[in-house]
Order: C-alpha cells, then sequence, then structure tokens
C-alpha cells in the first residue's frame, strides 16, 4: 500500500491548512486511516483518526480546531486544521491499517509533509 499526502506549507497563526492523503494498491479492506505528526525532539504522536464506519478520534491537544474526514470509494482521508497555533509545527504523517482475509493487520505510513505555523 502506498500513502501519498499533500497540502503542507507554511501557514500565520490562526490561519488553517488542509491536509490530504490517498492510499493506492491496497488488496483488502482499509480499516483505520489518520494522521500523526512529529515535531523536533518529540515522539510521534497521534493527531487524528477516523474508521471506515466514520468514527473518530482526536488529540486533545486539537479538539476543535481540527477536522478528519474520508472517503472510504477513494481510500481518501483529509484533515482540516483551523486556528493553527505555532506548537502545531510539526511534519504530519499520514497512515492506514489494512486488514487481510485473515484478520492479520498491516499499518502503512505516507512519507510526511511539514507544516509550519508561524506566530
Amino acid at each position: 500500500v502506498q500513502l501519498q499526502a499533500s497540502g503542507g506549507g507554511l501557514v500565520q497563526a490562526g490561519g488553517s491548512l488542509r491536509l490530504s492523503c490517498a492510499a493506492s494498491g491496497s488488496a483488502f479492506s482499509i480499516n483505520t486511516m489518520g494522521w500523526y505528526r512529529q515535531a523536533p525532539g518529540n515522539q510521534r504522536e497521534l493527531v487524528a483518526s477516523i474508521s471506515s464506519g466514520a468514527s473518530t478520534n482526536y488529540a486533545d491537544s486539537v479538539k476543535g480546531r481540527v477536522t478528519i474526514s474520508r472517503d472510504n470509494a477513494k481510500n481518501t482521508v483529509d484533515l482540516q486544521m483551523n486556528s493553527l497555533k505555532p506548537e502545531d509545527t510539526a511534519v504530519y504523517y499520514c497512515y492506514c491499517r489494512e486488514i487481510t482475509a485473515r484478520g492479520t493487520f498491516y499499518v502503512y505510513w505516507g512519507q510526511g509533509t511539514q507544516v509550519t505555523v508561524s506566530s
């Protein structure tokens, strides 16, 4: 499975960005899709995830400012980020979790896209 992310960039504090990610090459069902981020010197942390049934999960630090959505037919996931803060600056990685016919899970990662929020 290949994941292609896009939409990062430089934005001023209070601004908005929309990240998009498309998964291709899956032979089975993609269950969960989402985004992690990693700032310099920090561990990678979950930003948001969404199941194939549209159940969502958000990090406390982004609740109310970020909305995750997906298109199951296209295997795409978007992350709308509003009211961005300098502490949102990080490399954002999309991921997906694939379930095989035997119930085995595999996790795949995109290449990462830089989000920089200036104060």
